[in-house]
């Protein structure tokens, strides 16, 4: 039931998402008199569609394939590869026919919507719903540190004060901080009581990635074990749901991050003491390939974190939902750079990931806040420069624009192809990184 309830949320956020981002593309196609042949929500390959109608000229329908949607716009070459249409003389009402500003709108409208929408959901969230946050001293247990933050002086236990000289408005937004927003300064409290401002090198950002993935610094909780993945490397070396661990590489654990860090800074294998029914046992774990033995904790302490409500009037939601949709924004941008390590290559999500994130029960909150995440994904990755996107065709039409040459159709047809390759590519590699993950128990 629970995987229903997600993948119910995740089609129809993606719904929603696409039919107005091709709408995007289809209001100013048809205000500049550029005629459409389809509009269609998900792919209908190899012809097979669920419905359709016509309706002024232009087939309205669902297809099968819910990996997206499009619209087929005359004289324009794109995913429908339709050459024959190229070949033909150019007429009045196609694409290719209009100026170069006029097409240039018809491509931007689609990222245009996402971005407008992804605004205009967080604002409605902060007006509706609020927002809860986590100040410093809402954090029981304080942080469990990740070596490389260790490395320069932050402790475990640590409890966060300052990032860059300035108060975050929820502590639980360190990792954004550390690894996209250019965070170089920490001023933390210690165990003992002491205050200390720690200074960071420039690129903190990329060790922490590569040592740590995207969680450098997280809440401290005293833990049981809530589960034991069946096949995993934990389940293989006997370690069962109902024992307690009681050491990491023979160094005493107490909180749940105590035991990540002792795994992480593990090479081939992690020793674990346990205890069972009153006696204490050592295990011998393999590490996956990714680092991972398939266990999960359950806290034994829900109070260890705390969180604050906070309401806005309507005039208050939009200056902070116009904030938090920049800097989710600013986030996606940056973090594109982590995809160009070998790492970031492997830590690639597909349709299974991006599904993953909605709650197991129907939340609205919830459903709405990664709807705008999503809208705000959808139109920055539309926008990247690949032929077969949004963006490349973009970049065709500015070349245009500013040299007073347009490419052939030959070349447009050939860059189509290579786009539509590399985008496969990338389709297969999250994809199948998705499945790795699902069987190996890390999804």
């Amino acid at each position: 039931m629970e995987i229903l309830i997600k993948a119910a949320q995740f089609l129809l956020s993606l719904s929603f998402l696409i039919v107005l981002h091709e709408l995007g593309h289809f209001i100013p196609a048809k205000l500049f008199k550029t005629r459409v042949e389809k509009f269609y929500l998900f792919f209908d390959a190899w012809g097979k569609k669920l419905f359709k109608f016509t309706k002024g000229g232009t087939e309205y329908g669902v297809g099968w394939l819910p990996l997206g949607g499009y619209v087929k716009i005359s004289g324009m070459i794109d995913e429908s590869m339709d050459t024959e249409q190229m070949k033909q003389p150019a007429q009045p009402w196609e694409f290719r026919s209009k100026p170069a500003w006029q097409r240039l709108i018809i491509m931007l409208g689609g990222v245009i919507v996402n971005f407008i929408l992804g605004f205009l959901i967080y604002i409605m969230i902060f007006s509706i719903w609020g927002e809860n946050t986590v100040k410093t001293e809402d954090v029981k247990y304080g942080f469990g540190v990740a070596k490389v933050l260790e490395d320069y002086g932050v402790q475990q236990g640590d409890q966060l004060l300052l990032a860059d000289g300035k108060e975050m408005t929820d502590v639980r937004d360190i990792n954004n901080f550390l690894l996209l927003r250019g965070t170089k300064t920490l001023t933390v409290k210690h165990l003992n009581g002491e205050t200390e401002q720690i200074k960071l090198p420039e690129d903190i950002d990329m060790q922490i990635f590569k040592s740590s993935g995207m969680t450098a610094m997280s809440p401290r909780f005293p833990f049981v074990l809530d589960s034991v993945v069946e096949g995993s490397t934990a389940a293989q070396a006997g370690l069962l749901k109902s024992d307690k661990i009681i050491a990491v590489n023979e160094k005493p654990v107490e909180y749940w991050s105590d035991v990540t860090y002792g795994i992480q800074n593990s090479k081939e294998t992690v020793n674990l003491k346990v205890e069972r029914n009153g006696e204490l046992k050592d295990l011998t774990v393999t590490l996956g390939k990714k680092g991972k033995i398939g266990i999960a904790p359950k806290p034994t302490d829900k109070d260890y974190i705390k969180t604050t409500d906070i309401s806005y009037s309507f005039s208050e939601s939009i200056s902070r939902g116009v904030s938090e949709a920049y800097w989710k924004l600013h986030d996606i941008v940056v973090q594109f750079k982590f995809v160009f390590t070998s790492k970031g290559a492997s830590s690639l999500g597909g349709f299974i990931a991006i599904g993953s994130i909605f709650p197991s029960t129907w939340s609205w909150p919830a459903f709405w806040a990664i709807t705008a995440f999503l809208s705000l994904m959808l139109g920055f990755m539309n926008l990247l420069p690949i032929p077969a996107l949004d963006g490349g065709h973009v970049m065709f039409t500015l070349w245009e624009m500013i040299t007073g040459k347009k490419p052939s159709d030959k070349f447009l047809e050939y860059a189509q192809i290579t786009g539509f390759v590399l985008l496969m590519a990338l389709l297969l590699l999250a994809n199948g990184n998705d499945i790795y993950k699902w069987i190996t128990g890390q999804l």
